[in-house]
């Protein structure tokens, strides 16, 4: 009995550990030594479009970034458009489609736009430390815009056609919250089945592993104004309501309001007072960074707001506050999330581990994509870097290769689905 226990305990012990290596499956060996292979490249990419200086409202500069980015489309293949935002500075959207012989419907966005200033390229220069790239807008979004030229780089070498249409769309005002150019993308999302927005992910030691995004705030402008009266600061001060004195009452009653509003956050983070020295201002005014998670927040903030600025210092002075919805919220769906695990299972192809983040106080056109529903949107496929919004942003290159690796399989894969 003992002799016929030990085969059938083998059998067991190799069917129990087939079992768990078919849990992972085997790299696309040809996939990744093609994304070895342009890592160099990307990186040659990257220094041309930071050296590109390309603020939101740097018209010129987004029209070299617009130049860049178009030319390598249209060297790729695809059918270009320069289409100009609805609003903002002027700058004009890239466009791309490429036709291909599939069923489905694939579209891949990212920003051209930084927030920095003409001429930081002189304080911030582009420079490489190890295994970090720094310059302005490196991570965001300028990587991710590298991740989509060399994935479809790679994937036009590879001869893969397996999609009904391929759309790229590059804006210029993402971080002014793409007011010229957000009911561009939703509605060209509207039209697809995926939508993978190319936003960075966080770069180790600030975080452990890559990762996807599936939720990001969206935003609104709020706005305070005080009216009061003027007077002759040294002789009738008393005869003026001094609106700066009621702004800053006002601005500390309400500046935890949002604390009790599930869903919302609101920093006050600019004021104006005053004109002259020896006058008491008459009229003041604030503006607040507002972000939200829920459908309904903007309307349960303004109620808690306008109630909460009835309670005056400053008698016979008059408050009002106004919010001016923005970039809509970021919420995946079930089939967001089920398509972020498909990049798990990718990354784990090669050995690495992917985290699925829940949510981010930042804000991003995932918002407008996702906004209808329709199509299957998930964020963060740009590359790993950190420092954005700041000095110092950087981009780690051992990113390239499996963010170029996560892009080309999960594209693979959702032009095979029917």
């Amino acid at each position: 009995m003992k002799c016929r226990l030990i085969p059938l305990l083998a059998w067991l012990l190799l069917a129990l550990f087939s079992g768990t290596a078919a849990a992972h499956a085997a790299a696309d060996e040809k996939l990744k030594a093609a994304a070895e292979q342009e890592k160099a490249a990307l990186i040659e990419t990257l220094h041309d479009m930071v050296m590109i200086e390309s603020g939101s409202s740097d018209v010129a500069g987004l029209k070299k970034m617009a130049d860049f980015t178009e030319a390598r489309l249209k060297a790729l293949g695809a059918t270009t458009e320069r289409r100009r935002t609805t609003a903002g500075a002027g700058a004009d959207m890239v466009i791309a489609t490429f036709q291909g012989t599939g069923t489905r419907k694939l579209m891949l966005i990212a920003h051209m736009d930084t927030v920095y200033q003409r001429g930081i390229l002189t304080t911030e220069p582009y420079h490489v430390e190890g295994n970090r790239i720094y310059g302005p807008g490196i991570a965001d979004d300028k990587g991710g815009v590298a991740v989509v030229l060399h994935a479809l780089k790679i994937l036009k070498d590879a001869g893969w056609q397996d999609y009904a249409k391929l759309t790229v769309s590059f804006n210029p005002d993402e971080e002014v919250g793409s007011i010229g150019s957000g009911e561009i993308i939703a509605a060209l999302a509207d039209e697809h089945d995926v939508v993978l927005s190319c936003e960075p992910t966080v770069a180790s030691p600030h975080a452990k592993n890559d990762g996807l995004l599936l939720g990001a705030s969206g935003t609104a402008t709020g706005k305070l104004e005080v009216k009061g009266r003027a007077s002759h600061a040294g002789a009738v001060p008393e005869l003026g309501r001094n609106a700066l004195i009621e702004l800053a009452h006002q601005l500390l009653q309400t500046k935890d309001v949002a604390k009790s509003i599930p869903g919302t956050q609101l920093n006050w983070t600019t004021a104006q007072a005053g004109t002259v020295r020896n006058q008491i201002p008459e009229k003041t005014e604030a503006g607040a960074d507002i972000r939200l998670t829920v459908p309904d927040a903007i309307v349960k903030l303004q109620a808690a707001l306008d109630e909460k600025v009835k309670n005056k210092l400053i008698p016979d002075t008059e408050t009002t506050v106004t919010i001016t919805p923005g970039r809509p919220p970021f919420v995946a769906t079930d089939r967001g999330r089920a398509l972020a695990q498909e990049g798990q299972a990718i990354y784990a192809e090669i050995d690495r581990k992917l985290e699925i983040a829940e949510m981010t106080g930042g804000a991003t056109d995932a918002g407008y994509a996702n906004r209808s529903g329709k199509a299957v949107v998930v964020e963060s496929f740009g590359l790993a870097g950190f420092g954005y919004h700041a000095r110092d942003e950087f981009i780690d290159t051992n990113s390239i290769v499996p963010r170029l690796y996560l892009m080309t399989r999960l594209l693979i894969e959702q032009g095979r689905k029917k």
